[in-house]
């Protein structure tokens, strides 16, 4: 990339340039502009299809055809508060799938494949957590975030618990449906990856793909859950574009297992992330039981 970044200082003639994250901005007197390393043509392959979708709500490629870099619009921000901004970007993204959904022909196998590895991927995090709190248990003196983890743990099992018991149900209700919606995915969900400006714009497209809609709400969650209220946001969601009874249980599922808490050296940071790791639990926990309770969570 740094060859590339030489030839454009030449051509732009730039009186600014700075290095923000993967990309550098490059401030010229014919304009600004957002400098990215190319890995494929993925980003040209995705905007030819938004477009002919009518979707036009990302930076525009400002040179197009080129091997080794992506050069996009700069688009200048407005700040607004940070709910606002999730309450924006996630109409966005229920845009995005309403524009794009299809339904597709497959066959009961699919619905096996994902049941299998959403089971294994419980198996293995109960075994993780079997093994983890033999572990502990077995220290003559614990510490702060062991014995925060102990006075804790049922609450991991009974997380696991919940989703191998709706993934079966799920399973049951859903193997012989031979149809499946999809729709194209943003597949990078984070409030980083939303601008305002003119009007909002998603960026960094290069992990799209078509896939399940609830794919972008999992990431979103995931990576945000400690900062947003997620109940108001899936309820926006769901007003817009409502989820089917199979696809909302299967969000359930995936967002309520836990992730792997691993022990390191550091005392503190080991104490908060073990916190951080329960806040998730109990958010998912009630996120899911309050919009379970809501009559209106989805497709009838």
């Amino acid at each position: 990339m740094n060859n590339s970044l030489e030839e454009l200082k030449t051509n732009l003639k730039p009186y600014r340039y700075t290095k923000k994250k993967n990309v550098t901005i490059i401030d010229s007197t014919s304009g600004s502009f957002v400098i990215k390393e190319k890995k494929d043509n993925k980003i040209s392959e995705a905007y030819n299809y938004l477009l002919s979708r009518n979707f036009d709500y990302f930076p525009k490629l400002a040179q197009e055809n080129r091997e080794d870099v992506n050069i996009f619009e700069y688009i200048p921000e407005i700040k607004e508060p940070t709910d606002q901004k999730a309450q924006d970007l996630i109409e966005l993204v229920a845009l995005l799938h309403n524009k794009t959904t299809y339904y597709k022909e497959i066959t009961q196998d699919k619905y096996k494949e994902i049941y299998e590895n959403i089971s294994n991927n419980i198996l293995y995090t109960k075994n993780y957590y079997d093994n983890l709190f033999n572990l502990k248990i077995a220290e003559v003196y614990p510490s702060p975030s062991t014995y925060l983890l102990l006075r804790n743990i049922y609450k991991i099992f009974s997380a696991l618990d919940y989703a191998q018991d709706l993934l079966e149900s799920w399973f049951d209700k859903t193997k012989d449906d031979l149809k499946e919606r999809v729709a194209f995915i943003h597949n990078n969900l984070e409030l980083d990856h939303f601008l305002r400006s003119d009007k909002s714009y998603l960026i960094s497209w290069e992990k799209s793909k078509i896939d399940s809609p609830i794919l972008d709400l999992i990431t979103f969650y995931q990576k945000e859950y400690l900062n947003l209220d997620f109940e108001a946001i899936i309820k926006k969601y769901l007003k817009s574009y409502p989820l089917k009874p199979n696809e909302l249980d299967l969000f359930y599922i995936v967002i309520s297992i836990p992730q792997k808490i691993v022990f390191t050296e550091d005392e503190y940071q080991d104490t908060k992330n073990i916190r951080e790791h329960l806040d998730y639990i109990f958010k998912t926990e009630n996120l899911i039981k309050n919009l379970s309770t809501d009559g209106d969570n989805g497709d009838k």
